[in-house]
């Protein structure tokens, strides 16, 4: 995969994130508090709660901002029970898309992504409908510069890595889900910085489209279901135009 970077593919679809960013943050301490809710404050014993913590820092979230989701997990006060539902659907001109959701009313959550997909020339599928095109796996970034590739790679490997890739600026690790933060704990202890990681659902191929209309409506998909404060992640097989990943 060569030259198309799953990090920057799934995670810097049109600078959306940054002119979102306040509508991120509400998204990320739910996720936050959702996990602590489950697995108690303590990521070294809850995965789930490292992997939110990664996520929030990956985005700058302020420490405070995360102190406070997880307090608020603690103390469960809101009386809110929310649900992790994954939704399928095919974008235009084929494409596959991944909604993951944290939501409190799945009627709700359900009529609005159904709403979105078919509204811009696509269908809400059913549970499998389009998951076997993708593989959940951990992946890590990391920038290029002044690092020896051959170490980090041992190092990646030695922590339980499944795969190593050289990237324009940066090197790439994939996991298996459950060995994310083994090997994203181990690259810090070893002294790597500027580390982005997350737990992903990656295409197994890409489509390309060409069509201007479904151009278009494949954006605007995107940016709807990103602006639902339900939906946390949207994964798509969309190979998206250099200039609409910037």
């Amino acid at each position: 995969m060569a030259g198309h970077s799953k990090w920057n593919n799934i995670k810097n679809r049109k600078g959306k994130q940054d002119a979102l960013r306040g509508k991120i943050f509400t998204k990320l301490a739910r996720a936050i508090t959702v996990a602590v809710r489950e697995g108690g404050a303590d990521p070294d014993y809850n995965s789930s709660l490292a992997t939110a913590i990664e996520k929030a820092k990956a985005q700058n979230m302020p420490n405070d901002n995360i102190d406070r989701a997880i307090k608020a997990g603690l103390a469960a006060a809101s009386g809110e029970n929310f649900e992790a539902i994954t939704y399928e659907g095919y974008g235009p001109s084929g494409t596959a898309f991944m909604v993951q959701c944290l939501t409190d009313n799945k009627n709700r959550t359900a009529a609005d992504v159904r709403h979105y997909f078919s509204k811009y020339n696509g269908n809400l599928g059913t549970t499998g409908c389009v998951g076997y095109l993708f593989d959940r796996k951990g992946v890590i970034s990391i920038e290029s510069g002044g690092i020896d590739e051959d170490e980090l790679m041992m190092a990646a490997l030695d922590a339980g890595a499944d795969d190593f890739e050289v990237e324009e600026d940066s090197y790439e690790i994939t996991t298996a889900p459950e060995d994310f933060i083994q090997v994203l704990n181990g690259l810090k202890e070893a002294g790597y910085e500027n580390i982005k990681g997350d737990i992903m659902y990656l295409p197994q191929t890409y489509i390309k489209v060409e069509d201007e209309e479904a151009i278009k409506n494949l954006e605007k998909l995107i940016d709807a279901l990103d602006e639902n404060d339900d939906v946390q992640e949207v994964y798509h097989n969309w190979d998206m135009p250099e200039e609409e990943e910037e």
